[in-house]
């Protein structure tokens, strides 16, 4: 795809405003993803226009909640989605991107290099470790998760990086109200309350639902749980 062809349909599908720098770093991101992803599978997503779209557009539907902030930390970022889009239209802002699979976390370092991205921190750890380091532990104005396991474990995760009055974001898809109704009592323990719930469509080709959770308190020290215990066993 040529990078005109590129430009025109990322931006008739976003409100958001881009520099040409902007729309050449996501047109070199959307490139290299898709070159390293001939040698490992970071994507299933390999047709370009869907790419722009289920990646680029669908991350950047959380901007307009997040652009206020100072940093933010993407839970289980995979090949660098939504926090990669995020930092690219958020230049100033830190950013750090986590995942326990480091050759996904490689692609993320080479083409960052290559694009040269500032204040973007890449860690390959977990957070339930990450979380328990005081220089991360509720630090962020924001953390992000996109379609990474079930609510109840993914606010364990989360809310311990968050601060006081700072947010957490999950990005889900249409089976997400049963999953809320069990993470009610987790969101609680965890310090936080629901703040919204946005629901649209991306395209015309993604459902996108977006669950805003405001840190109110303090998580306790306790959480979050090791050995995978938000996963096995999530707060009910």
């Amino acid at each position: 795809m040529k990078k005109e062809e590129f430009k025109s349909i990322l931006l008739e599908n976003i409100d958001i405003e881009l520099t040409e720098k902007q729309i050449d770093d996501f047109y070199k991101y959307m490139q290299g993803i898709l070159e390293w992803n001939t040698k490992i599978n970071l994507t299933a997503i390999t047709e370009e226009k869907m790419f722009i779209v289920k990646h680029f557009v669908d991350s950047l539907t959380i901007n307009k909640y997040i652009k206020e902030y100072k940093s933010l930390i993407d839970i289980g970022t995979g090949a660098g989605f939504p926090g990669i889009p995020l930092k690219i239209v958020n230049s100033d802002m830190k950013v750090t991107v986590i995942d326990s699979i480091n050759k996904k976390l490689n692609v993320i370092r080479d083409l960052s290099n290559k694009i040269k991205f500032d204040n973007l921190e890449i860690m390959h750890t977990r957070a339930e470790d990450l979380a328990q380091n005081k220089k991360y532990r509720e630090t962020y104005d924001i953390a992000t998760t996109r379609a990474v396991s079930n609510l109840s474990t993914i606010v364990e995760y989360m809310l311990p990086f968050v601060k006081i009055n700072g947010f957490g974001i999950c990005m889900k898809g249409p089976n997400f109200k049963e999953e809320l109704d069990d993470a009610k009592k987790a969101i609680e323990i965890l310090g936080g309350e629901i703040e919204k719930i946005e629901s649209l469509n991306v395209g015309n080709e993604l459902e996108r639902n977006i669950i805003i959770i405001k840190k109110v308190k303090n998580t306790p020290n306790k959480y979050p749980r090791g050995q995978s215990k938000p996963l096995k066993e999530p707060i009910r």
